[in-house]
């Protein structure tokens, strides 16, 4: 059974989710940070080894049923990894329903690796904008598996969850207090405009900051991702869950960390969530012409004789070279090839990147001529291919690609309406 405190209607509902067997007083702490400052909490038990110190709203035995199994047979196993498993795929069932029931407005995590995997992934259920924030252990280094492409705030819990003491007091107040915040927040809900997505790197920032204010103009919603591998996988869960109206993907640079073993990948489905769902698509090669690696001395010494642009301190491009901007062509002309819907490929002739442009450190017009040749001779013949003489931040090509993009959905919207 669940149960919601009454409070002032001002009041929001803060789900806590966790393992309550091992961290109860930690959780106890937690709950009434945040009850005190007026909000209500619905605690979720996620733990298995023993019964709670307190009462929960939801029961562990209830979240091991959502997941197909009684939490008794869990326990007599005595399987870790089994049952973090089935605690998880139990979690994620249990608030995917109670929020769908409007059940809470925000929800809060804690644990170690264990306890983290539980609540990223029911926190990964819920859609972006329902603030979630997860206090762990592991928060000060690579979470990317746990955040995955949601909005999911990572706290440090600096030392280890076991007692309350005076750091761990202070981190768990902050992080009740900052879980509040975000569920009292409220946006200004404006006119719904059908939302366009574009991508971007600093190395092409002219063209897309000129496109966006074309299609804002022509009455679009623009989200701009950054290029980073994260953001493009972002905008690929967000154009495949059909979100996006179309896309503007000047800059598919994360093609080249992909093949090439750079920081920045997206993974290997980059660029076909357009192509499969018939989204329109614009799409340009902006910044294949690089590689990125952190640091210099994170540069793996096979390239040891590449040539290199510390974009800064901590960010070292590769330029790539003709052999590899030519499997780029033909990697790019695959995944566009699935396309259902319009799409049509932009060519910037006089370089794909700032630094790409003439007398630019990574001039180099033949690497250029052998992405562009693949690119043509593997598309589909269908597919309009315009080649513009222009770098890529000049104005006249971020003009035709905006001005190609707003007409294949004013076109679309001319052909749904008949």
């Amino acid at each position: 059974m669940v149960r919601i405190q009454s409070s002032g209607s001002n009041a929001r509902t803060v789900a806590i989710l966790g393992a309550l067997d091992t961290k109860g007083a930690e959780f106890e702490f937690l709950k009434n940070e945040i009850e005190q400052r007026g909000h209500r909490t619905l605690v979720i038990d996620a733990g298995v080894l023993a019964p709670p110190p307190f009462s929960p709203d939801v029961s562990r035995e209830d979240v091991a049923r959502a997941a197909g199994v009684e939490i008794s047979s869990l326990i007599e196993a005595r399987d870790r990894g089994a049952a973090v498993a089935a605690m998880g795929r139990g979690a994620e069932a249990v608030v995917s329903q109670l929020y769908s029931g409007g059940r809470f407005d925000a929800i809060i995590g804690m644990g170690g690796s264990a306890g983290t995997a539980i609540g990223t992934q029911a926190m990964r259920a819920l859609p972006l904008g329902v603030p979630k924030l997860m206090v762990s252990t592991l928060a000060g280094g690579d979470v990317t598996g746990f955040v995955g492409v949601k909005d999911i705030v990572m706290v440090p819990t600096v030392v280890d969850i076991s007692g309350l003491n005076r750091i761990s007091r202070r981190v768990l107040a902050q992080a009740a207090g900052a879980i509040c915040g975000m569920a009292e927040s409220r946006v200004r809900t404006t006119a719904e405009k059908a939302l366009v997505s574009a991508t971007m790197f600093g190395n092409t920032t002219d063209c897309v900051e000129r496109a966006r204010a074309r299609l804002e103009q022509a009455g679009y919603e623009v989200l701009v991702f950054h290029a980073t591998g994260t953001g493009g996988r972002v905008m690929e869960s967000l154009v495949e869950a059909g979100d996006i109206a179309g896309v503007l993907d000047v800059t598919t640079t994360e093609w080249a960390d992909e093949l090439i073993g750079g920081v920045l990948a997206a993974g290997p489905s980059r660029l076909e969530a357009a192509a499969r769902s018939g989204t329109p698509a614009v799409i340009a090669p902006g910044c294949l012409d690089m590689v990125n690696f952190w640091a210099p001395e994170t540069v793996p010494q096979k390239f040891a004789s590449r040539r290199f642009y510390p974009h800064n301190p901590n960010v070292t491009l590769m330029r790539t070279t003709p052999e590899e901007n030519a499997e780029l062509g033909r990697l790019l002309s695959g995944k566009l090839n699935f396309s259902k819907g319009p799409v049509a490929v932009y060519l910037p002739l006089r370089g794909i990147s700032v630094i790409s442009a003439p007398g630019g450190p990574f001039y180099w017009p033949e690497a250029d001529a052998a992405l562009f040749d693949a690119l043509r001779r593997n598309l589909r013949p269908d597919i309009p291919v315009y080649e513009i003489d222009a770098n890529i931040n000049d104005p006249v090509f971020a003009d035709a690609v905006a001005q190609g993009l707003i007409e294949m959905l004013e076109s679309k919207k001319m052909r749904e309406t008949v």
